[in-house]
């Protein structure tokens, strides 16, 4: 994987890559993805009041719920989320492809093209990844809270402004929100990287991609946390 990234990175610097493959993987893999990200979220938000909604009547903290129900979900649980979601239909259905291409030998004809395989298929993949799970954890942000302001109006009669007057009233800040960012650039990029790896390493046929498939869900999925306490730890 440190040996495919470098050559990635190299590409990348040289900008040698293929704009319009790009927009098309950008096309596939974030516009396409935003349904079901869109439910994700919100019922993030929704679970996220739930759990509040016991302390919070107990302790009649109404004008808390904002920020009790925002500081778990911006700084955790909406990239936690979306990157599991876009690992289990971005990552393994680019794996897949790879792993087809690589089996059926279009890889092998791109090369007697003259065409690198590195630049025309993988680097915007890789980019496309990252870029996508940066976009949809900027949309699970903003409907998890939407989630979340309703779910507490209809839950505990908290009114949406006052939620909203819970998240921006100086218990959160920018802090909060780029901590998940960042979080969500490190998920695209162990996505990106482990389905691409396991996709051009693909042997034996149709099996071995249902194996390459498989093997990039759970080495994300693992990236993923294990990276996340990382990060976590790091930025506080």
């Amino acid at each position: 994987m440190a040996v495919l990234f470098g050559s990635i990175a190299h590409r990348i610097a040289s900008r040698s890559m293929d704009r319009g493959e790009l927009l098309r993987n950008l096309y596939k893999m974030a516009v396409k993805s935003l349904p079901i990200v869109v439910v994700t979220a919100l019922f993030t938000g929704a679970i996220m009041v739930i759990q509040a909604a016991t302390i919070v009547e107990r302790y009649g903290a109404q004008a808390l719920l904002g920020w009790g129900a925002g500081f778990g979900t911006l700084r955790e649980v909406a990239p936690l989320l979306t990157a599991l979601m876009i690992s289990g239909r971005v990552g393994a259905n680019n794996t897949a492809e790879l792993g087809t291409m690589v089996v059926t030998e279009q890889v092998d004809a791109l090369r007697a093209l003259a065409i690198d395989p590195l630049a025309f298929l993988i680097v915007p993949r890789f980019l496309a990844i990252i870029a996508t799970l940066f976009m949809m954890t900027l949309f699970a942000d903003l409907l998890a809270l939407f989630g979340a302001a309703y779910t507490g109006l209809a839950l505990l009669g908290v009114e949406p402004r006052s939620f909203y007057n819970g998240v921006t009233g100086g218990l959160l800040g920018f802090g909060d929100v780029s901590n998940g960012l960042v979080k969500s650039l490190v998920f695209g990029f162990v996505i990106a990287i482990a389905s691409c790896y396991f996709g051009l390493k693909t042997t034996g046929g149709a099996p071995g991609v249902g194996r390459s498939v498989n093997a990039t869900v759970v080495a994300s999925a693992a990236g993923v946390f294990a990276l996340d306490y990382v990060v976590s730890f790091l930025l506080g």
